[in-house]
């Protein structure tokens, strides 16, 4: 049985719509409604935000509030490691997808000597870098920069010093870089990327699980094959962007994209993952409760965070 910690993370300033910094007490309320008692279970500790950054001025637009985002990564792979030391597995509710690198990064300082497998379960690649990015938001970077890539390559933009500066400082944080390989990653449900990216999956030969071929081969076939793949991983880490569920029913969400994950093939995935005794760490994001109706994504998003839990708590 693991002992479980929760990382609250109401950060949103990676992301380029408003209001992700609410889902965490979004889905508190949705646990209220279905009467759980799941947020007193467990401990529980809230990360610090800069959030107070959306009223200033952008000072670099191709990596935008870049420094409040490497703040943001000290303080969350702090956490992060601090709790697996402690030996707990850290379950992280996190606003805006910038989180995960921290994430990632603070895997890594805990277990230095691990080689992370990373099962990102998204709409989206987010392998941008402030090189390639169209938008400049860092939520479209945290793998990019996991994986210690610029994508020389396909660059659009030119950086100021200063960006750079903080673009490796964020890179290499945890003094480890690359903090995964590109042979690690598992995109599942991807389905809306660009071609900068493309170019990063296809050079690094990156493993992409489509809606499709989840809904033929189902959840549990799905599962089996990824674990084999990263049978080489000691830990493996899980991300689930709410966006990976199809827009009919993930409107509360910045980034809706149609052709996604029903509610339970995304529920049963991440339970049968959960399953495996080299997952250390589960991060659930992007929910955004502004841009929704009666609370729908926040519930959805709780029953997948309660099930995934319990079979954690089983193991």
């Amino acid at each position: 049985m693991k002992n479980i910690k929760l990382i609250e993370v109401p950060s949103e300033i990676g992301a380029g719509t408003r209001g992700a910094s609410l889902g965490i007490d979004a889905i508190k309320i949705a646990a209220l409604d279905f009467m759980s008692n799941f947020f007193i279970h467990f401990p529980s500790e809230k990360v610090p935000t800069e959030n107070k950054l959306l009223y200033e001025p952008i000072e670099s637009p191709y990596a935008k509030r870049i420094k409040g985002i490497v703040t943001m990564y000290e303080r969350v792979s702090k956490a992060v490691s601090d709790t697996i030391r402690n030996n707990f597995f850290p379950v992280l509710i996190s606003g805006d997808h910038s989180m995960a690198g921290a994430t990632i990064a603070g895997i890594r300082m805990a277990k230095p000597k691990s080689r992370l497998g990373v099962i990102w379960i998204d709409a989206h690649a987010d392998l941008h870098t402030p090189y390639t990015t169209p938008s400049g938001n860092l939520h479209g970077m945290p793998l990019a920069l996991s994986i210690n890539e610029d994508n020389d390559d396909m660059a659009v933009h030119e950086l100021d010093e200063e960006t750079k500066k903080q673009w490796n400082a964020l890179k290499t944080i945890g003094k480890i870089a690359p903090k995964v390989l590109p042979e690690d990653v598992v995109f599942i449900s991807l389905r809306d990327f660009e071609k900068e990216e493309k170019h990063l999956i296809d050079r690094h030969g990156m493993k992409v699980i489509s809606t499709n071929e989840v809904r033929r081969k189902g959840p549990e076939n799905v599962v089996r094959s990824v674990i084999r793949y990263l049978s080489d991983c000691t830990d493996i880490y899980i991300s689930f962007d709410v966006d990976s569920l199809d827009s009919s029913i993930s409107k509360g969400t910045g980034t809706p994209v149609s052709n996604g994950l029903r509610e339970r093939e995304a529920e049963d995935l991440i339970s049968k993952f959960m399953q495996n005794r080299k997952v250390c760490c589960f991060e659930i994001t992007e929910v955004n409760p502004t841009l929704d109706k009666e609370n729908l994504m926040s519930e959805i998003a709780f029953n997948i965070l309660q099930r995934s839990v319990n079979v954690l708590m089983m193991n």
